[in-house]
C-alpha cells in the first residue's frame, strides 16, 4: 500500500518494530501523576499486537501505572497477554535501552514510537519527555528530538528502518528555568544522515499547549481519535493512513473549536506527512490549501481604534493578568497553561486574545479583558503600576466595553470578581533618633479603613512590651469565631538590623483553657519589611513589584536562587538590573547573610526568604516552599500563605528548619506615609 505522494508503506508486520510508553506515576511528586497514559499504552499494544499483527517480541513496552500493573486488562491479545511479563518500568535508563540500544539492532523497515505522559519544551524547543523516575534535582526525561535526528543517521545501519513514526500524547509547555527543575541536557548526538529516510510526527498539542485527558475514562483525547482512525488496520496499511489520519483527526478537533469546546488554536499540531509536506488544511482527497482564517468572534475595527487611542502611552496594570485569566473564564474557556502574559504591551495582549477561540457564548476575549480592566482601575490601586485609582481611565473603558456590546450583538458579562482583601496589621519600629535603649513602636489596621491602633508615644520601649501590645490587640479584635479577628497578615516594618529577629516565633495564646501559646507565625502569615532603607532603590523597588503582578509571580524568571558564590559586591547591581528577579531565595551561610541583604536591598527586590541565621534546607528553600507542585514553583504572591504552612509544619516537628525562615514582603503599594516616630 502506498501512501498518496509518498513511500511504499506495505510493510509486512514482522518487520515492524515499536517502542510504547505511558507514564502515569511520577517519583518527583504525586500533582504530577495522571490517570490514562499507562491504558492509552496498552491500548496502542494492543492495536499493534491484534489487528496490527505485530509480534510482541518485537515490541518494547515500558509502563509506570498508578494502579498494580495486575489490575490492567492484558487480555485483550494474545500479545498483549505475553507483553505483561516483558513489559519494564519506564525510567530513563529503560528508555534509552530501548530505543537507541535494542530497537537499532533490530531487521526492521517500520518504527513505531507512542508516548503518553507529560511533555515540556526545551530552550531550544525539543520535546522532553519526562520518565518515571524524575526528580526535582535531575528531571530525568527522553528528549525526543535529539532520538529522532538520532535515528536518520548512519549509526542504524543504512537499510533498516527507512519509515518512523512517532506519536506522543503530552504536552508541549515550556519548561520553567527555575534552578529547582533541573532537566539537565540529553543529547544523544549521531552520525551522518542517511537519505531517504523518512519520518512521520503526529503530535496532541500544539507548541504552548497541553493535551487533554479524561481522567474518569483513563484516556487521552489524542489517543483516543488516533486509535478510532487506525481502527482493524494491519500496521502497513495503519503506517500508509497516517496522513489521512492525522488530517481526520486534525479537523475532527478544529470542529471541536469552532463549536467552541475548546480554546486552543487548534488543540492538535501534525507535523508532516511522509513527504514531510503539510497538510493540516486539506480535507481527504483534496488539494492542498492556505489555512483558513478562524471563525470565533472578533474585534472590529472600530474596537481596535478605540483600544489604541485608550491604551496609547498606558503601561501595564498590576492587574493585567489577573484581567487576562478571567477574561477566559467569562467567556467559558480554559486558561492556558502557562501562567503569565503572552506580550508585555496592553494592545498586544488583546492581540493575543482575539487571534484564540472564544467559548459557547460567542464573546471575544478581549471584551471581558477591558471589562475587569474597568473594574479594577476604577479602585484604589488599580491603576497602572497599581498606583491611585484612575476613574477617567476607568470609565472610558467602561464605556468602550458597553459600545463594542452593542455594536457587535454580544451578550450581558457579569461583573468581575472584587479583589480579595485581607485585614493586615502593621508593626512599625524605629530606632530613637537619640540613640536610647528600645525602640519607638506603632501599630496600624490596613482595613477598611485604615485605622492607627496603638503607640509607644515617643517613649522608646523594648521588644518584649511591643509584643504584649500586640497580643492585646489581637485579643480585642478577636470576634465572629475566628481567631483574632481575622486578621491574616502581620507586617514588621523594622530597621536593617532587626530583619532576622524571630517575629514569627513570638508566643501567644491559644484558644481555650490552659494558657498555652503558639508561635505568631503559625497562627498568622508573618512577613518583615524593610521600607527605610528602600530610598535610593525606589524605582526598582517599584519596578519590580509591578512586574510580578503583571505576570502573576508565576513568570520563569520570577524567582532566582542565590548561594554564598552569588555573594559578591556586584550582586546588588545584577539583581536591580532588570525587573526580574522580584523574588529570591537566599542558600547562604550565616557569615553571608548581611551581604546578601545588603544585595537585596540595593537591587530594589521585594521578596525573598532565607534561613535566619544562614543554611539551606534538605533539598533546598524551593522544595520546601513547594514540595508538590510542578515545575516553575514556588509561586510568588502564594508564598506568604505557604511559609505560614511550613511554620505550622515545624512546630509538629515537622521540615528542620521550618521555624527559621524569614520571608521579607515589601509592597511598596501597601505602604502608609506616615509622620515618623521620633517627630
Amino acid at each position: 500500500m502506498t501512501a498518496p505522494g509518498g513511500p511504499h508503506t506495505d510493510v509486512a508486520p514482522g518487520r515492524t518494530f515499536a517502542l510504547v510508553a505511558g507514564v502515569e506515576r511520577y517519583e518527583i511528586s504525586h500533582h504530577w501523576n495522571l490517570r490514562g497514559p499507562a491504558r492509552d499504552a496498552l491500548r496502542f499494544a494492543r492495536w499493534l499486537t491484534r489487528p496490527g499483527q505485530v509480534p510482541a517480541a518485537n515490541v518494547r513496552l515500558l509502563l509506570s501505572p498508578l494502579d498494580d500493573p495486575d489490575t490492567l486488562d492484558w487480555s485483550a491479545s494474545e500479545g498483549l497477554a505475553a507483553l505483561r511479563t516483558s513489559y519494564r518500568p519506564a525510567t530513563e535508563a529503560n528508555a534509552r535501552t530501548a530505543l537507541l540500544d535494542e530497537l537499532p539492532e533490530c531487521d526492521g523497515d517500520m518504527l513505531w514510537i507512542f508516548w503518553a505522559g507529560h511533555g515540556y519544551l526545551g530552550r531550544g524547543h525539543e520535546l522532553m519527555l519526562p520518565c518515571a523516575d524524575a526528580r526535582p534535582g535531575q528531571i530525568r526525561h527522553l528528549n525526543l528530538d535529539s532520538a529522532l535526528r538520532w535515528w536518520r543517521t548512519d549509526l542504524v545501519k543504512h537499510r533498516r528502518f527507512p519509515l518512523q513514526a512517532a506519536l506522543v500524547d503530552a504536552c508541549r509547555v515550556d519548561a520553567p528555568r527555575d534552578s529547582r527543575w533541573n532537566f539537565g541536557s540529553a543529547d544523544y548526538g549521531g552520525g551522518h544522515t542517511v537519505p531517504g529516510r523518512r519520518q512521520f510526527r503526529l503530535y496532541a498539542s500544539r507548541v504552548g499547549e497541553a493535551a487533554q485527558n479524561d481522567a474518569e475514562r483513563g484516556a487521552g483525547r489524542f489517543t483516543e481519535a488516533l486509535l478510532g482512525e487506525l481502527g482493524d488496520r494491519s500496521a502497513g496499511e495503519g503506517a500508509a493512513f497516517l496522513p489521512d489520519a492525522a488530517r481526520s483527526i486534525h479537523l475532527a478537533f478544529r470542529g471541536l473549536r469552532e463549536r467552541g469546546e475548546g480554546w486552543q488554536l487548534p488543540q492538535f499540531l501534525v507535523d508532516r506527512d511522509w513527504d514531510a509536506n503539510s497538510f493540516l488544511d486539506a480535507r481527504p482527497g483534496d488539494g492542498p490549501s492556505g489555512p483558513s482564517l478562524p471563525s470565533a468572534p472578533r474585534l472590529d475595527q472600530a474596537g481596535w481604534d478605540g483600544l489604541g487611542e485608550l491604551f496609547e502611552g498606558r503601561d501595564l496594570p498590576r492587574c493585567t493578568y489577573e484581567a487576562y485569566a478571567w477574561a477566559f473564564k467569562a467567556a467559558g474557556c480554559t486558561t492556558p497553561v502557562d501562567g503569565g502574559l503572552p506580550a508585555d504591551t496592553l494592545l498586544d495582549v488583546v492581540a493575543d486574545l482575539d487571534e484564540r477561540q472564544g467559548g459557547r457564548t460567542g464573546m471575544p476575549l478581549a471584551v471581558p479583558f477591558v471589562h475587569f480592566l474597568a473594574d479594577r482601575t476604577a479602585r484604589p490601586g488599580g491603576g497602572p503600576g497599581g498606583g491611585p485609582a484612575d476613574p477617567a481611565w476607568a470609565a472610558a473603558l467602561a464605556h468602550w466595553v458597553r459600545a463594542t456590546r452593542e455594536r457587535l450583538a454580544l451578550p450581558a458579562l457579569r461583573p468581575p470578581p472584587a479583589p480579595a482583601r485581607k485585614a493586615t496589621l502593621h508593626v512599625r519600629l524605629e530606632s530613637p533618633p537619640g540613640g536610647e535603649d528600645g525602640l519607638l513602636a506603632r501599630m496600624w489596621l490596613r482595613g477598611e479603613p485604615t485605622r492607627h491602633v496603638w503607640e509607644s508615644e515617643g517613649e522608646p520601649v523594648q521588644l518584649a512590651a511591643v509584643r504584649a501590645a500586640l497580643v492585646r490587640r489581637l485579643a480585642e479584635d478577636a470576634g465572629g469565631g475566628q481567631p483574632h479577628g481575622g486578621i491574616g497578615r502581620i507586617e514588621f516594618h523594622v530597621p536593617y538590623e532587626l530583619l532576622e529577629t524571630d517575629f514569627d516565633q513570638w508566643p501567644v495564646p491559644r484558644r481555650g483553657p490552659g494558657g498555652r501559646t503558639r508561635p505568631l507565625g503559625t497562627v498568622h502569615e508573618v512577613v518583615v519589611r524593610c521600607p527605610q532603607e528602600r530610598e535610593d532603590t525606589g524605582t526598582e523597588w517599584r519596578d519590580k513589584w509591578r512586574w510580578l503582578h503583571v505576570h502573576d509571580g508565576r513568570h520563569p524568571d520570577a524567582v532566582r536562587t542565590v548561594e554564598d558564590a552569588d555573594v559578591t559586591d556586584a550582586l546588588g547591581l545584577r539583581l536591580g538590573a532588570a525587573p526580574a528577579p522580584g523574588c529570591v531565595l537566599g542558600h547562604v551561610s550565616g557569615t553571608r547573610t548581611a551581604a546578601l541583604l545588603d544585595a537585596l536591598l540595593e537591587g530594589g527586590v521585594p521578596v525573598a526568604v532565607w534561613r535566619r541565621g544562614g543554611g539551606t534546607p534538605a533539598g533546598g528553600l524551593a522544595a520546601l516552599l513547594a514540595p508538590d507542585a510542578g515545575p516553575g514553583a514556588p509561586a510568588v504572591f502564594a508564598l506568604p500563605a505557604r511559609v505560614r504552612e511550613v511554620r505550622r509544619a515545624a512546630a509538629a516537628r515537622g521540615p528542620e528548619g521550618g521555624d527559621r525562615l524569614v520571608l521579607l514582603w515589601d509592597d511598596p503599594d501597601d505602604t502608609v506615609h506616615l509622620r515618623s516616630l521620633a517627630t
